[in-house]
């Protein structure tokens, strides 16, 4: 993972929203360690982040930290809440409003609304359930946003705004990755760039760096005479006298059977493309031609929309699926 990178790309969505980003290091940070991803962006600037649920908060381990918790409080969290005096759940619910306000009477939370995405947030009618909390940001998601010119977008746009015009004073943040680059007017006071973050393309304005660069071992290389076959199915028959290289990475660690004609290795100037399917924890890779040998580490070409392109796989799959089997080297 390139850390310069990371911090590039975090830069380019705060200055294209022109306010401050709360980045989302849900997920384990989207797949490349919370806690790692935190430290960098910390360092690039980023000063509250957000989380999916009260665990992924406590495994932080940083107390010290302003978090946003999006799947709001039930009482059940209340003791990770009170280890964690800095972080403000996204309350969602009437139901989250009322126990948060009895377990933690005058703190901080923020406040989740619907405005046509129909996952979580209240209603303009509920938000009455909201009086006599003390809210810090009011948010919403919008659902389309990765589709440019969707209708969808500018009405959330709308309904985002007259929602906030009920709660008067309390900062506001509707953009993820790929409504910031919608414009400066979806951003109000914050927004909460993701998958752009960790080199996922999310809109065709924006300009991200890839963070992400896997790579495998090679196990053996073999030599397969024209007209043999590779791997499970025997889909795959060599053209020519050819050298396959067995790497030690599979669908195990992240790479499905999908990527069969997608995933290529990068070695030198050259992408050499697999050899047959891609099994548990093995695949196979046509080296013809090329210097490779037994315990070479061999790189992917890990470049997200490339690779989800006829697959039917999304970035964020692609990302969050890397196996615990990979260690996550930062340079």
């Amino acid at each position: 993972m390139e850390e310069a990178a990371l911090a590039a790309n975090f830069r380019w969505f705060e200055e294209r929203a022109g306010v401050p980003a709360i980045p989302a290091v849900k997920a384990d940070g989207y797949g490349l360690g919370a806690a790692q991803v935190v430290e960098r962006l910390l360092k690039a600037g980023a000063r509250t982040f957000a989380v999916s649920s009260w665990w992924e908060a406590q495994a932080l381990g940083r107390p010290d930290l302003p978090l946003v918790v999006l799947h709001g409080f039930t009482p059940d969290c209340a003791p990770a809440a009170a280890a964690l005096p800095l972080a403000r759940p996204a309350l969602a619910t009437v139901a989250q409003c009322r126990a948060w306000a009895e377990a933690f009477p005058g703190r901080e939370a923020d406040l989740m609304v619907n405005t046509g995405m129909n996952r979580l947030g209240l209603e303009a009618s509920e938000l009455g359930a909201a009086d006599g909390l003390r809210l810090a940001v009011l948010h919403s998601h919008l659902a389309c946003a990765d589709e440019p010119a969707h209708p969808h977008t500018p009405a959330q746009l709308a309904a985002f705004r007259a929602l906030s015009g009920a709660l008067p004073g309390v900062t506001r943040a509707l953009a993820n990755s790929a409504g910031i680059c919608w414009g400066r007017e979806y951003s109000f006071d914050h927004v909460r760039p993701g998958i752009g973050l960790y080199g996922g393309v999310p809109h065709p304005d924006a300009r991200v760096a890839q963070v992400v660069r896997p790579e495998a071992r090679v196990l053996q290389v073999r030599d397969v005479p024209e007209g043999q076959t590779v791997g499970y199915g025997a889909v795959w028959t060599a053209r020519r006298d050819s050298r396959v290289a067995i790497l030690n990475a599979g669908y195990a660690d992240g790479l499905p059977r999908q990527l069969m004609q997608r995933l290529r290795v990068r070695l030198g100037g050259a992408l050499l493309p697999l050899a047959g399917r891609i099994s548990m924890d093995m695949l196979a890779v046509d080296v013809t031609g090329a210097d490779v040998a037994e315990g070479d580490w061999l790189a992917f070409d890990f470049d997200l929309p490339a690779l989800t392109e006829g697959t039917g796989l999304a970035q964020y799959e692609l990302l969050v699926w890397m196996s615990r089997r990979y260690d996550r080297i930062w340079v």
